[in-house]
């Protein structure tokens, strides 16, 4: 029994020591952890990149977002997709008054044309112009896997499938719900010891994500106004302006206690954080980063802030102060949630897909002129989802499925392309799973380390990173330059 304590208590120390030290300024440990994964790595580059994943919870619905519209798709969409006159979730045809909106890809499908959602007019418009990209029917995989083979559950399978929570862990990161390490997060350890202050290297602008979790990396949280200050260390404390030294003296204080001992690492930690990101932020608006316009409902027609956008202020504000925060590599999570649409899915993912079609849109035009730079070329965004959802009805809504189709935006995607074989519309085919939903042609895995590639992780580097990606012969999906 007293070993196990022992044991267990040793590894307590180990673990506490390394999440304190990562990432706190002139701590030795962290800069000899910096050296040996500089020393790990190919070269330090000289160039800066950023991946921003923008997380749809609750499971977009992929087959209204991305449209096959062939005369024989779109007779069979709409013999599926139309029900009751009030619950019809069907969407108008090209052409008609709020009529899906038609896109043509480099790359020609055997006589198949395609649009988008009929809120998306700003993502048509960078999918016209080369900056985004489609990836047809990605989802968690284990191995290549045939609809006989999932049938006959004769090959490894992703756990949970069609489960929120757990589905929502796999695609960021391998596991059910409970996974300790992301693939962000991952990549997050491979490339921090390129940066000046790696505390910096994986940041949410949406609370905590299990896709920025990192084995020796933190994730750094952030809200609108940049970073989350400490309550009291500034301006008047109980009305006394000579409060905040010191409480902060008592809170960072060193103690015998580990737990206390613990806390006042990460309290100094979290003040140091903050006293290099704020300055170095550009400010919202004026000579910053301009801010958001609105964007218009399409249901009601009326201007509204749009959050999304505003997340993703947040990151442009900060990747406008990489030179000043020594960064060469930085990952980024923004989310928006409501998009569990068993029901009024008409109406609400109109307005969803508005959101996200104006906060791309926004994001790639401040990416244009950051402060005077395109960093266009240097700024990747990419979609996820729970799964995509069936493609039969519920009467005004639609359930839970797995694959879905994705967007991939910025100056370095080989954009106006539809990438993978565009599923078959309607229902009963090689990749219907059940009412619909998709079987995968592409896995997560393939999706995340033809991001990697472009971001600079090595084959060993994404090796490790993507746990299946070995059992896949195509690793590179393409859609980078």
């Amino acid at each position: 029994m007293t070993s196990k304590i022992n044991a267990s208590r040793r590894e307590f120390l180990r673990m506490s020591s390394a999440l304190s030290v990562v990432g706190a300024a002139g701590a030795p440990f962290a800069l000899n952890l910096a050296t040996m994964a500089s020393a790990a790595a190919q070269t330090v580059p000289n160039d800066y990149k950023a991946l921003v994943c923008l997380f749809m919870f609750g499971a977009n619905d992929h087959a209204n977002t991305v449209l096959a519209t062939d005369s024989t798709s779109w007779s069979q969409y709409l013999s599926v997709r139309t029900t009751n006159e009030a619950g019809s979730i069907a969407l108008p045809a090209v052409g008609t008054a709020g009529g899906v909106l038609p896109i043509t890809p480099n790359s020609t499908q055997a006589g198949r044309t395609f649009a988008l959602h009929p809120s998306m007019t700003e993502l048509k418009s960078l999918f016209d112009n080369g900056r985004a990209a489609v990836i047809s029917n990605v989802g968690p995989l284990v191995v290549p896997t045939t609809l006989a083979q999932y049938k006959a559950a004769s090959v490894p399978l992703p756990p949970k499938l069609f489960s929120h929570n757990d589905q929502q862990s796999l695609w960021q990161a391998y596991a059910p719900e409970g996974a300790a390490y992301g693939w962000g997060g991952r990549m997050g350890d491979l490339m921090a010891a390129n940066n000046s202050n790696p505390i910096f290297t994986s940041i949410s602008a949406s609370g905590n994500a299990v896709f920025l979790a990192g084995r020796t990396v933190n994730q750094y949280q952030v809200n609108a106004s940049g970073a989350v200050p400490i309550g009291g260390l500034s301006g008047a404390l109980f009305g006394s302006s000579a409060g905040a030294n010191p409480l902060k003296a008592i809170i960072t204080a060193d103690a015998p206690h580990l737990l206390h001992k613990e806390h006042a690492v990460v309290t100094s930690r979290s003040i140091n954080a903050q006293s290099l990101l704020s300055p170095s932020m550009a400010a919202a608006g004026g000579t910053g980063v301009p801010n958001p316009t609105q964007y218009t409902n399409p249901n009601t027609g009326a201007l509204a802030t749009n959050s999304l956008a505003v997340q993703l202020q947040t990151v442009a504000r900060i990747i406008a102060g990489r030179s000043a925060l020594g960064a060469k590599r930085q990952v980024f999570f923004v989310s928006m949630g409501g998009f569990d649409t068993h029901d009024f899915q008409r109406t609400s993912q109109a307005d969803l897909l508005a959101k996200v079609s104006h906060a791309i849109a926004y994001f790639d035009g401040v990416m244009g002129n950051l402060q005077g730079a395109d960093v266009r070329n240097s700024v990747t965004l990419f979609t996820a989802s729970d799964f995509g959802r069936t493609f039969t009805s519920n009467g005004d809504g639609t359930d839970h499925g797995w694959g879905s189709h994705h967007f991939i935006v910025g100056g370095a995607v080989k954009g106006k392309n539809i990438y993978g074989t565009f599923p078959v519309t309607g229902l009963k085919h090689d990749q219907d799973v059940g009412s619909g939903s998709l079987l995968p042609q592409f896995s997560v895995d393939q999706y995340g380390a033809t991001l990697a590639n472009w971001f600079g992780l090595s084959t060993t580097q994404i090796n490790d990173v993507f746990p299946n990606i070995t059992n896949f012969t195509n690793r590179n999906l393409g859609f980078m330059a």
